[in-house]
């Protein structure tokens, strides 16, 4: 395994390993989406991965798709993820920020009443949302008009300056798993006219302006982005999912990012192909894989020059220790689902170290 543990340079910062932690919603935020104290010290756990990037988090108010999801849009957000970035940097971590606009996931029981927004007024089949009366089914969304689009911008670019004034290392945006940026490039969700639909360069149109302002925010070494061209999840598909990853591969060179998070597959298995190769082929910076690997999968692909590094979920979920875990050949902790989402420790900050 000496290759997951060879350090790596992720734009500013260097990586004493390639094992990153990948974003996992736990909905352990209060009702007003502040960060907890119950977060720092989950987040402190896992600060041995080369770098956490942390949930998904609400860029701006009025987008709840979770619930007891965590925002970074109010002074009381702030403060509490910047307990968590002390908390992390105080045990030798590197952390990122994932910035998130829910889209059509929302839910108008989550956003006092209000409608949610997509590029195209069409609903989440097939899927339900935990909201506080219970599971109900999404609904349509409304389609957002073209000036209403810099708001989104702006909201990004807010979330950007909260982040850095909470003491995060960078920023991810969130492309990915069927939310706004990602309901906005895939065709299966986007049915819109005019600049922002159609042909993939206008498709891609919103996720590029709000990869600039946050650059503008940042600098480019302290920015990634977050893709999934096959996830179905949310309803999602794509006529030309590896013509889209390709095609965003080679345009996403003009950012010069710290990094591309690419998922590889798809959750549920209903579309295939291999996205890795040609992104891998037409990307010049540095990419992180995500999806299903195993600590030896993960070291062999990277010694290949496949991926740079990889981000690993349900693992690092149950593991604290996980890096440490793999150099020992330890086996790891069985992640427990029933506690995914659910308030308090139980399955989120009670999992045991190889030494407990």
């Amino acid at each position: 395994m000496n290759t997951l543990f060879s350090p790596l340079t992720v734009g500013a910062l260097t990586a004493p390993n390639r094992i990153f932690m990948a974003p996992l919603t736990r909905c352990r935020a209060d009702a007003e989406h502040v960060p907890t104290a119950l977060m720092s010290e989950y987040y402190a756990q896992r600060a041995s991965a080369g770098l956490i990037i942390a949930e998904a988090t609400m860029a701006m108010p009025g987008n709840s798709s979770f619930w007891m999801e965590p925002g970074i849009h109010s002074a009381a957000q702030v403060a509490g993820w910047r307990r968590t970035t002390a908390a992390v940097h105080a045990a030798g971590g590197r952390i990122f920020l994932q910035i998130w606009h829910g889209g059509r996931a929302c839910h108008p029981l989550l956003n006092n009443g209000a409608q949610p927004v997509a590029p195209s007024a069409i609903p989440i089949t097939g899927d339900e949302v935990h909201t506080p009366e219970g599971k109900k089914p999404y609904v349509t969304p409304r389609e957002l008009r073209d000036d209403e689009l810099p708001g989104i911008v702006a909201g990004f670019a807010k979330a950007a300056e909260n982040a850095r004034a909470a003491g995060f290392d960078g920023v991810e945006v969130h492309g990915a798993n069927g939310y706004l940026l990602d309901e906005f490039l895939r065709d299966g969700a986007n049915k819109r006219t005019g600049p922002y639909g159609g042909p993939v360069e206008n498709r891609a149109r919103l996720l590029f302006e709000v990869i600039a302002a946050v650059i503008g925010v940042w600098g480019s070494e302290r920015v990634g982005l977050r893709l999934s061209p096959l996830n179905s999840y949310n309803s999602m598909i794509d006529s030309d999912p590896i013509g889209l990853a390709t095609w965003l591969a080679r345009r996403l060179n003009d950012f010069q990012l710290a990094y591309l998070h690419l998922m590889r597959g798809d959750f549920f298995q209903q579309q295939s192909g291999d996205v890795l190769t040609p992104v891998r082929a037409n990307y010049k910076g540095t990419l992180i894989g995500n999806m299903g690997y195993t600590a030896m999968e993960a070291d062999q692909t990277i010694a290949e020059g496949k991926v740079d590094a990889v981000a690993f979920g349900t693992s690092f979920l149950a593991n604290p220790d996980l890096p440490a875990r793999i150099k020992a050949g330890a086996p790891l902790n069985r992640p427990n689902a029933a506690t995914f989402y659910t308030p308090g420790p139980e399955g989120y900050t009670d999992y045991p170290t190889m030494e407990s």
